[in-house]
């Protein structure tokens, strides 16, 4: 199973055409695919016509969808993203720290494009879903 990432998502349904949505092409139907609550706001809040919106829904709801944060989870993200501040890199995003958390907690390759995940990729053991298959 791998879970993608709302920077994916995103070009997958707009038709933008990159190595993460080929990817993603290619697994849909042969592998299991997940995403996570979080995920899935950030991808559904962005349509603006209902149509578009319903048919994403539709699809993504089909999916395995984690629950992504909860206090364990909080205060592993906490410690994840000190981890990385202490080697002088600071995340922009706290939802990235999230998911890149729950992907490495439950060891889980994530799908992304968002270059953020990299030092959780170098630093943290997180699994890049293209390159751990």
């Amino acid at each position: 199973m791998i879970l993608v990432d709302s920077s994916v998502w995103i070009d997958y349904f707009s038709g933008n055409g990159s190595p993460e949505t080929d990817f993603l092409d290619g697994v849909l139907g042969v592998r299991a695919v997940a995403t996570g609550d979080l995920i899935l706001t950030e991808v559904l809040q962005g349509f603006r016509h209902d149509k578009d919106y319903k048919t994403a829904k539709r699809l993504l709801e089909e999916l395995t969808i984690f629950e992504l944060l909860g206090k364990k989870m909080a205060i592993k993200s906490a410690d994840n993203f000190r981890k990385l501040r202490k080697k002088g890199l600071t995340i922009r995003k706290t939802a990235d720290v999230i998911i890149a958390s729950f992907c490495i907690e439950y060891d889980l390759p994530l799908l992304f494009s968002d270059k953020d995940f990299k030092p959780f990729v170098e630093y943290l053991g997180l699994r890049d879903a293209i390159y751990n298959v």
